[in-house]
């Protein structure tokens, strides 16, 4: 019996690349780069319905798609801000109805614009908090307590249209429909929010309260945070927002109608912060992944319907790519905890 070495594997040489490594380097960069997920996403969303139909890609649809999503995007940035802090108002889209319902009666009444947009605006602060008032000291959970308040909501919106729709004219319409150099008031109102709600997240003390009362709310107390006051500005903001967003929902459609707003807006609103990366448990979130899955879910709606997709299978689609754009933005956060 003849015993045979096996065969010396040649050595790499000092200095050669390594391509399996050097792939593994290049997909943990690629996964490093943050809300890598949702671009992905969007990406092939958007190509595949640039490809599916000629008008998707054109200037006007993709301005009309940034329109549409502005009432979103606002209420996304209020939610953003408070689901940081671990907090969830699920009646900012029943807020946004009773807004324009209130609103529309008075501006067909003969109430100026100016003290509408006022009423309308603290109006919907006193909501968001009553709202905070009732989940800090009565620790109700806010998931209840807010979706209680949403079904309230929608009640009484009915209640102040009688369940009519009412036209507000000429009354908002240059906030609805103008543009300045091509870009409609609606988007630049979204942005600035946007952007503030960024700024205040990332560089001020109240923001980074936020994420402090979030990631654990009893250390944050023990900081010396002031826990009950943050929260009730939080939720007196989201409200805020809300009728901002009702506003400018009012000033698009120019009428207010049963079934405007409500639960469907405000499941629009969750899902892009979600999808965002903001934690629903709190202490993580940010603005920019909360702006992407606004405007994914603006492209995929928009896309759907210049393919004419059955409204039976409309549904099915966008769940499948909320819940995709979902999983990347996990395997994101696994990748850098």
């Amino acid at each position: 019996m003849s015993l045979e070495a096996p065969p010396v594997q040649p050595r790499a040489k000092k200095g050669a690349p390594d391509t399996v490594s050097g792939s593994r380097t290049s997909l943990r960069s690629l996964l490093g780069v943050p809300h890598a997920g949702l671009f992905a996403v969007l990406i092939i969303v958007v190509v595949f319905a640039s490809l599916e139909t000629d008008s998707f890609a054109t200037s006007t649809n993709l301005i009309n798609i940034l329109r549409q999503v502005s009432v979103s995007a606002v209420l996304a940035a209020g939610l953003t801000l408070l689901m940081t802090a671990g907090g969830m108002d699920f009646s900012m889209g029943s807020n946004a109805a009773v807004v324009t319902a209130v609103a529309a009666q008075m501006l067909a009444h003969g109430e100026s614009t100016a003290v509408t947009v006022v009423v309308s605006l603290v109006l919907a602060t006193l909501i968001g908090l009553v709202n905070g008032l009732v989940v800090t000291y009565t620790n109700v959970a806010p998931f209840v307590a807010t979706l209680a308040t949403a079904t309230l909501l929608d009640g009484v919106a009915l209640l102040v249209l009688d369940g009519l729709s009412v036209s507000i004219g000429t009354h908002l319409s240059s906030l609805g429909n103008g543009k300045i150099l091509g870009i409609p008031y609606l988007l630049l109102v979204a942005l600035l929010v946007l952007v503030v709600a960024g700024l205040v997240m990332k560089f001020t003390v109240f923001g980074r309260d936020a994420f402090a009362i979030g990631g654990n709310e009893h250390v944050a107390r023990l900081s010396g945070i002031g826990v009950n006051r943050n929260k009730l500005l939080l939720y007196g903001l989201a409200g805020t927002l809300a009728g901002l967003a009702g506003l400018m929902l009012l000033s698009r459609l120019g009428a207010s109608s049963p079934g405007t707003g409500g639960l469907t807006l405000q499941l629009t609103a969750v899902a892009a912060v979600v999808i965002g990366g903001t934690s629903l448990a709190g202490g993580s979130g940010t603005v920019v992944g909360t702006a992407l899955g606004v405007v994914l879910l603006g492209v995929v709606a928009n896309a759907l319907n210049l393919l004419q997709v059955s409204s039976y299978f409309q549904q099915i689609s966008v769940g499948s790519v909320l819940l995709i754009a979902a999983i990347a933005n996990q395997l994101h956060k696994k990748s850098h905890p």
